[in-house]
């Protein structure tokens, strides 16, 4: 069995992954249970920031472990000819209010890249929506080598 290897990406390779925006998964735990979700994101490389948009339903159990300041871990993948690479950013999400959007961040808003599949089990009008920026504490990333 071969043993895969990998390396760091060093910045300009986790610009290039990230780019303005794309998909991911973002992780948060409460206590021993852990919650991970898929989601579109927007991100800023100027402030290295990242805007995420979740929909809550009435009944969501997502309201739980989303709340101004949870700590997140985002994970961003994409497979090359030449193998996977990743990157892993952890930081506290901070909800963006209306009356708090700047325009880095609405541009930033602007360039989140929302697939054209809806992973909800409800009508749009059915959901509320919040926008929440992730603040990086961390920002790591790796590649097969």
């Amino acid at each position: 069995m071969s043993r895969i290897r990998s390396t760091e990406l060093d910045g300009d390779e986790i610009e290039s992954l990230l780019g303005t925006g794309g998909v991911g998964v973002i992780s948060f735990a409460d206590d021993d249970e852990p919650y991970s979700i898929p989601i579109s994101y927007g991100y800023d490389s100027g402030t290295r920031e990242f805007y995420v948009r979740f929909g809550f339903a009435p009944d969501s159990d997502k309201r739980r472990f989303v709340d101004d300041g949870s700590v997140a871990s985002l994970v961003v993948m994409a497979e090359a000819i030449d193998g996977w690479q990743s990157v892993v950013v952890r930081g506290s999400l901070r909800e963006v209010t209306e009356m708090a959007i700047d325009s880095h961040a609405a541009e930033s808003v602007r360039k989140i890249n929302i697939p054209f599949v809806t992973i909800y089990d409800r009508r749009a009008s059915e959901l509320e929506f919040e926008l929440y920026r992730l603040e990086p504490d961390t920002i790591t990333g790796r590649r097969e080598r």
